[in-house]
């Protein structure tokens, strides 16, 4: 009596009939890949529970627990839980300081060397704020993280010199040209007020919600986005001063 074929071997014979290459069953994953599978897990379970909760008020259980796996595990891949946070910030970080260089560099080309102030300030706040808008809830819980981070300076101050002075030192020389006789203080004070607009913003505290009756939303980034560069703008221009020895 013949041989019965099996499913697989007869769905093999139909799909060369039919001219189809047989059906392959799924490549098993590497060791490297199922590694990086496992670290964005960890990595967005940590981001989730420190916007939350911060530095001090999460464990490595409590990340373990959310990834599902034995805080072991996290013990394996990171030290101590302030390397596992350092790593969570850094990994947004690059993504939002590439682009707004990229974007305070495009600006720079197309300005035909006369920048203004809102044009500098839309280069480095709309490419940072489309990444909230877009990026859905993952990149909004990073960015209540950075606003976390922004406001302290025990070890807070350090993340930000490393991730974010070469972006910012950038737009602070584009403003000083767009503005060649403002006292140079000033061009400073005007960024340490948008940074801590921006950073309120990101931390979406939920206040302006309650003060204004619901007219506006902490998470509405699109409303932030069309108000914030041209109030910052007109900010700049109101308190420059010309340099000492200018009219």
């Amino acid at each position: 009596m013949a041989a019965v074929k099996s499913s697989s071997a007869t769905s093999d014979t139909l799909e060369q009939e039919r001219g189809e290459e047989p059906r392959r069953p799924p490549r098993r994953r590497t060791k490297v890949e199922q590694r990086a599978d496992m670290m964005e897990q960890i990595l967005d379970a940590a981001e989730r529970l420190f916007s939350k909760h911060g530095l001090n008020g999460v464990t490595l259980k409590d990340v373990a627990a959310q990834v599902g796996v034995h805080h072991t595990l996290l013990n394996y891949y990171f030290t101590d839980k302030k390397k596992l946070f350092d790593e969570v910030f850094a990994r947004r970080a690059v993504v939002t300081s590439t682009l707004r260089m990229e974007a305070l560099e495009a600006y720079d080309a197309a300005c035909g060397g006369r920048p203004t102030v809102e044009g500098a300030l839309r280069a480095f706040l709309d490419t940072d704020l489309d990444l909230y808008i877009q990026g859905g809830e993952p990149w909004k819980n990073y960015g209540a993280l950075g606003a976390q981070v922004a406001n302290t300076p025990e070890w807070g101050a350090e993340l930000m010199d490393q991730h974010f002075d070469p972006v910012v030192l950038k737009l602070i020389g584009l403003l000083k040209r767009a503005l060649p006789d403002c006292a140079e203080e000033d061009i400073f004070w005007g960024y340490h007020f948008v940074t801590g607009a921006l950073m309120l913003t990101l931390a979406r505290t939920g206040r302006i919600d309650k003060l204004s009756g619901g007219l506006c939303d902490s998470d509405d980034f699109v409303a932030v986005k069309d108000r914030m560069a041209s109030f910052m703008a007109g900010g700049f221009l109101s308190i420059c001063k010309p340099k000492a020895g200018k009219a």
